[in-house]
């Protein structure tokens, strides 16, 4: 891993000119070569930090061309790698289809259980099930023992059942603390 070394004034000030000077004509460009808004900020974005680390070699050379190569790469890169995350078809249906309605009406139902819930607790499930994150982590987040990470989840998960309504706790997997 790279360790980072402070940028000098001289090349930060440059830096700053070269992003001002050149992040809308750097974000058409992005889009032109992927047809997304969303996926062209992304490798934008992503250049402009890889390029703040290397900037004190990138000045030696024609700066253009060298961020417009690495947006090239950045979104070809997005593209291999997004290859394992489309949707791929399976030999039988579900029995029931995917209802939006249920699933966002479920979600609100859920998000408004949620505010309920002490802080701690609420960071807690938040953590371990949103974030999926183990128990360490969270306890090294939330700066307490692994014991009271447990039982922060299993006093937050009961509370939640119950203010959630009978039907969604049916559907609710059991999930081991």
């Amino acid at each position: 891993m790279k360790e980072a070394t402070a940028m000098r004034p001289s090349h930060e000030t440059e830096y700053c000119e070269f992003v001002a000077a050149n992040l809308i004509p750097l974000r058409r460009f992005a889009y032109l070569v992927c047809g997304d808004w969303h996926r062209a900020e992304d490798a934008v974005q992503t250049v402009l930090t890889k390029l703040y680390v290397d900037w004190h070699r990138t000045v030696r050379r024609d700066p253009q061309a060298y961020v417009r190569r690495m947006v090239v790469n950045a979104l070809h890169d997005v593209h291999r790698r997004s290859w394992f995350r489309r949707e791929r078809p399976a030999e039988t249906l579900p029995d029931t289809a995917y209802d939006r309605a249920e699933a966002t009406e479920d979600r609100l139902v859920l998000l408004d259980a949620l505010a309920k819930l002490p802080v701690r607790r609420r960071a807690t499930l938040v953590l371990r099930f949103w974030e999926d994150r183990s128990i360490e982590d969270t306890a090294r987040i939330m700066g307490c023992s692994e014991t009271t990470v447990k039982s922060q989840t299993a006093r937050g998960l009961h509370t939640l059942r119950d203010l959630l309504p009978n039907s969604m706790t049916e559907r609710i997997e059991v999930i081991p603390t």
